[in-house]
């Protein structure tokens, strides 16, 4: 199936193949020892054929979604060192890596002609795995002072495709303590190539994360997971020619969106929000549209016009 929010954007052919593509983030060429948590205003990270949301609050400095990052720091515990791999990098001896903060969900969103996530890397954060390993202010040293507590800290893989979560899921412990014998106990402290082939055609990718150390507030586990090299597989196609005679402004947004028409014809406009659910559509031979957003949540929104030869798609950030 194509994906709800990029299917305008290219013409339907036949006899054609598929490429793949990785995801490795070493296009935002990072000075030594840095990392990108959004403060810039962005609203997140592309890379390959996918796109990772990020929400920046100015007043409390606050991050939420994902950085990007290259900091090697596998010894220092704590929250101040929340943008390390416990790998010291990224997968394959690459440099730069993206990870999360995953409170409810994080999601990977599939850009361009992207159709399915083939695999890709996983680790653990420097501050969850020295959290585990000896415990912290908020949470327990797995395994406890004996060594036989059954703990476990894991990740679990779903698909979104036409907003809809599915049922199939990949899971993976990125801490197990359940073994009788306490000498199999582990904590991931690699990078660990995941296969997804099996959750299939897909929009975006939900990460979740379940630990046994809860409390009445959540997971007391530091719930970051950081991520490389993601493998997407995209269908070859024709695309479609660019609307340039309509202008989207302003980006990012507080309050409205609007949509200059230029075409002295009808368009219609589609907005979809990162989990490729529909938001809003309608169609106009007006000059100019202006949508309100004041009420919509903070986050990245995908919005398409079409004039029923050409297409226009931007990512809108609302703050």
């Amino acid at each position: 199936m194509k994906r709800i929010f990029t299917s305008m954007l290219w013409l339907a052919s036949l006899g054609l193949g598929f490429a793949q593509t990785v995801a490795d983030f070493e296009n935002f060429d990072l000075s030594s020892e840095s990392f990108l948590n959004g403060s810039d205003g962005s609203g997140g990270f592309s890379s390959g054929n996918v796109f990772l949301s990020n929400v920046y609050n100015t007043d409390y400095d606050f991050w939420s979604g994902w950085a990007i990052s290259n900091t090697t720091d596998t010894q220092t515990p704590g929250f101040l060192n929340q943008y390390s791999a416990i790998t010291g990098g990224g997968a394959n001896g690459s440099d730069t890596y993206a990870l999360t903060f995953i409170s409810g969900e994080s999601v990977i969103n599939l850009e361009n002609d992207a159709q399915a996530v083939e695999g890709m890397y996983v680790t653990n954060n420097t501050y969850a795995y020295l959290s585990m390993q000896e415990g912290d202010t908020y949470a327990k040293k797995f395994g406890g002072d004996l060594g036989d507590d059954p703990d476990f800290f894991l990740l679990t893989i779903k698909k979104y495709e036409n907003g809809v979560l599915g049922d199939e899921s990949v899971e993976f412990y990125m801490a197990d303590y359940r073994f009788e014998d306490n000498a199999m106990d582990y904590i991931v402290d690699e990078w660990t190539y995941l296969d997804l082939t099996s959750l299939g055609s897909a929009d975006s990718l939900q990460l979740t994360l379940t630990s046994s150390d809860v409390s009445p507030f959540g997971i007391n586990t530091p719930a970051y997971v950081c991520v490389d090299q993601i493998e997407t597989k995209e269908t070859t196609s024709v695309k479609a020619v660019e609307l340039t005679a309509v202008n989207i402004y302003p980006n990012p947004t507080t309050d409205f969106i609007s949509i200059d028409n230029d075409t002295n014809s009808n368009i219609n406009y589609t907005i979809f929000d990162v989990y490729g659910q529909l938001v809003q559509q309608a169609s106009t031979a007006l000059s100019h549209t202006r949508i309100g957003v004041n009420n919509w949540t903070k986050g990245t929104y995908i919005i398409q016009v079409t004039d029923g030869e050409k297409v226009k798609t931007e990512r809108i950030i609302v703050q």
